[in-house]
């Protein structure tokens, strides 16, 4: 059986930490224990691999010389400040793996479980489950220290919306406005499991992550320490 049939979709079920989606602005809807144990310790096994394949987990270097704390890898399209390509021209100038389908369908279902037709400031969205493809992953690790200023996601030709998973330490989630990297913010509390994806009017928000809680790896998560972080997105690029 190929590595595309084995995630088990069918366990997801919600954690017992306010369990249910919680929007948090318009288009904007986080998801508490979105994935069970057993899958973020199924996912924390790709990344193992994925840190083995052709292009390494490194720190990105923004221009100005600024070298980011958290460390990542990319699948499907190599993201390097500001930009996308098939190739890590700014690591070692080779083809990033390719994005594996079975995301392709667990990224649908996190924007259709996101955008259940009721909560309020989703009653637009939901129609946007159906199409949405992702083709590009960020996969960030969090270590000791690491973590996030504010920014936006806008390197892509879409303005589909970012499906964000997090597996290990707790984080604090900064979640801000489409015009500044002040306030106003709301601070969200990030578990192992949880899901959360921006997208219609929240899309381009500013967001980061100021701090990270060592010590809060569930049990069984797959993780000892740290922070594992997969942004799905659609790129627009062909």
């Amino acid at each position: 059986m190929s590595e595309d049939a084995l995630f088990p979709l069918t366990l997801i079920q919600p954690d017992t930490h306010d369990a249910g989606p919680r929007v948090i602005a318009p288009g904007a809807v986080h998801v508490p224990g979105w994935l069970s144990l057993e899958q973020q310790r199924w996912i924390v096994q790709r990344f193992g691999e994925w840190t083995h394949g052709p292009v390494p987990l490194r720190a990105a270097t923004l221009p100005g010389g600024h070298r980011m704390s958290v460390r990542t890898l990319c699948l499907g399209w190599h993201w390097q400040p500001y930009r996308y390509t098939r190739e890590a021209t700014d690591v070692n100038g080779r083809p990033v793996l390719e994005f594996p389908e079975w995301m392709v369908r667990l990224g649908r279902k996190a924007v259709a479980d996101a955008y259940l037709p009721g909560p309020e400031g989703n009653e637009a969205l939901p129609e946007l489950a159906g199409n949405y493809t992702p083709d590009a992953a960020l996969v960030n690790f969090y270590d000791r220290g690491a973590t996030m200023g504010m920014h936006q996601d806008k390197d892509e030709r879409s303005n589909a919306p970012v499906v964000s998973l997090s597996i290990g330490e707790t984080c604090l989630f900064r979640f801000g406005n489409t015009q500044t990297r002040t306030k106003p913010y709301t601070d969200v509390e990030l578990r192992s499991g949880d899901l959360f994806v921006f997208g219609g009017a929240s899309r381009f928000s500013y967001h980061g992550i100021p701090k990270v809680l060592p010590g809060t790896c569930p049990e069984g998560c797959g993780l000892s320490h740290g922070r594992i972080n997969i942004t799905m997105r659609v790129t627009g690029l062909s």
